[in-house]
């Protein structure tokens, strides 16, 4: 058994912490800073057994070096041929890699960045910036068609996995979520509870695929009113569903 808590990073990133529940090992994915790892680790009696890194941006790997002076031989995963140096053990799509107990299957999710890949379980999935709730990363690297793919990839997970992204961005999420889809009314109850747990400084994430499938624009799409209010200056003809989101994320970029 495992438990997985976030450490607050910057203003709205999660480091998360999977923890055995047996021993005091644990591992953090995307730690961009060191000392919110150093507090959670010594609150709570643990020792860091290893990384995980989703893709190369600094926000997700520059608390590594500071991490591995105190913790000099435990292993970093992450993306084969990525543009981060600090990895000691590549993956790549269709590897496995046993966390905690847990076989992680590597999925590789070209988009935000070239080397992004998710680490996927059944019960819980570390998405990175690919999937975030109500939302997806900008795509900095990659193209429109790459992230359908990747998306259409992670969507195929049980409706009960646990989605654990990297970034607080739910609720500016499903604003834009709300703008493309006003008649949602499973994305208004969810933006109710979202709303509440902010108010009390609460994540709200884990999200899970069931949700993500029923609220997050960039699952959907296959809706055939997806694009009903898009902006004027985007309604040119969108046949295949790369081009819908590809519609979607320029939307949301000027959202």
């Amino acid at each position: 058994m495992v438990q997985v808590e976030p450490i607050k990073a910057f203003n709205d990133n999660y480091i998360w912490a999977i923890c055995s529940q047996h021993e005091q090992q644990t591992w953090v994915v995307d730690p961009g800073q060191s000392q919110p790892v150093f507090t959670f680790l010594k609150a709570h009696n643990r020792t860091l057994s290893g990384i995980l890194i989703t893709h190369h941006h600094w926000d997700h790997t520059d608390g590594v070096a500071e991490l591995l002076l105190q913790f000099p031989d435990i292993p970093v995963y992450g993306p084969k041929d990525s543009k981060f140096t600090g990895i000691t053990h590549p993956l790549s799509h269709d590897d496995n890699v046993t966390i905690a107990g847990i076989a992680f299957k590597i999925v590789e999710t070209p988009g935000h960045t070239l080397d992004h890949i998710c680490y996927i379980d059944e019960q819980i999935a570390f998405t990175g910036d690919t999937l975030f709730s109500g939302g997806c990363g900008r795509l900095f690297e990659g193209t429109a068609k790459q992230m359908w793919h990747s998306l259409e990839s992670l969507k195929q997970l049980p409706s009960a996995c646990q989605i654990y992204c990297t970034h607080e961005y739910t609720l500016a999420n499903l604003a834009f979520a709300q703008a493309v889809e006003p008649e949602n009314q499973i994305l208004s109850e969810h933006i109710a509870w979202c709303q509440q747990q902010r108010e009390k400084d609460l994540p709200t994430l884990p999200t899970s695929m069931e949700i993500e499938r029923a609220i997050n624009p960039f699952l959907r799409t296959d809706q055939a009113k997806i694009l009903a209010h898009l902006p004027v200056y985007l309604q040119e003809p969108s046949d295949l569903d790369w081009q819908i989101l590809s519609k979607l994320r320029l939307w949301k970029d000027n959202f």
